[in-house]
């Protein structure tokens, strides 16, 4: 075997090994990258919570993204409580199926969080930033400005980067991959 042939047959198995590699590597994703939790993280289910998806519509590409949902009295009253981190999901969606104009407090909630309220089209109502309160009477109580039917709680700082604001759209889809 000449130098020649043998430098182009190296070539040849290095290029073939090179996109072995970059397929093999590549498989384990899903076609849309939008759909990996926030940080790459595996979301681990949380007891007693279901799982949504969602997408902001508003400011550009809306990514579907995956939240736990509270929808029964219940799940909405313990909300976040004891949660140091969201286990992977993007937030927790409160699903209060008719117009809504209950507070929300943070009582034994230890992960600041801010929170947007929608309206029963999805129509950005108002939001904030909630502070801990740990094991104390007196937590602080947060209000919409209007009536909403969804309120959606992520860490807080987290709402702009999703693009929630004036102007914006929450979008509920049954089911998040």
């Amino acid at each position: 075997m000449t130098r020649r042939r043998a430098v182009k047959l190296a070539a040849v198995v290095v290029a073939l090994v090179g996109v072995g590699i970059f397929f093999s590597l590549g498989a384990g994703r899903p076609a849309d990258p939008s759909l990996l939790p926030v940080g790459g993280a595996p979301r681990t289910p949380v007891e007693g919570f279901g799982q949504t998806g969602f997408r902001i519509e508003g400011a550009g590409a809306a990514a579907l993204r995956c939240a736990l949902l509270a929808e029964t009295p219940q799940q909405q009253a313990r909300g976040l409580m004891g949660q140091r981190d969201l286990s992977g999901y993007d937030g927790m969606i409160f699903d209060f199926n008719q117009d809504y104009n209950g507070q929300f407090y943070m009582l034994d909630t230890p992960l600041p969080l801010s929170i947007a309220w929608f309206d029963g089209a999805g129509r950005f109502v108002s939001a904030t930033d909630m502070a801990p309160c740990l094991d104390q009477p007196g937590c602080p109580l947060y209000s919409a400005l209007a009536p909403y039917r969804y309120a959606l709680e992520v860490p807080q700082g987290g709402l702009p980067p999703l693009g929630v604001g004036p102007g914006s759209r929450l979008v509920v889809v049954p089911a998040c991959t």
